[in-house]
């Protein structure tokens, strides 16, 4: 079988806190010549393309809430604590 279109989603649902949320998505779709080119690697370069762009579209909104930059201070200083308790093992 050739492959000749290749199509990519990336979806991400983001918890604003007060019941709302956001859902960003990015479709890509590219065309190869299977003689020439990965179908493997193209589909993880445009994976890579798509969630690069949900992020980057994201950043704004997430610094404007804050349930998510708490949620992530949380997280910071979790991932931080796990490392020194291991430190001290």
């Amino acid at each position: 079988m050739e492959i000749k279109t290749i199509a990519v989603t990336y979806t991400r649902k983001f918890n604003l806190g007060d019941y709302e949320s956001l859902e960003l998505s990015c479709s890509l779709w590219g065309q190869i010549d299977p003689a020439e080119e990965d179908a493997q690697g193209t589909t993880q370069f445009l994976f890579q393309q798509a969630k690069n762009s949900v992020k980057e579209a994201a950043i704004p909104v997430i610094k404007a809430s804050n349930h998510q930059m708490n949620k992530a201070k949380m997280y910071k200083h979790s991932a931080t604590n796990q490392f020194d308790e291991l430190d001290n093992f």
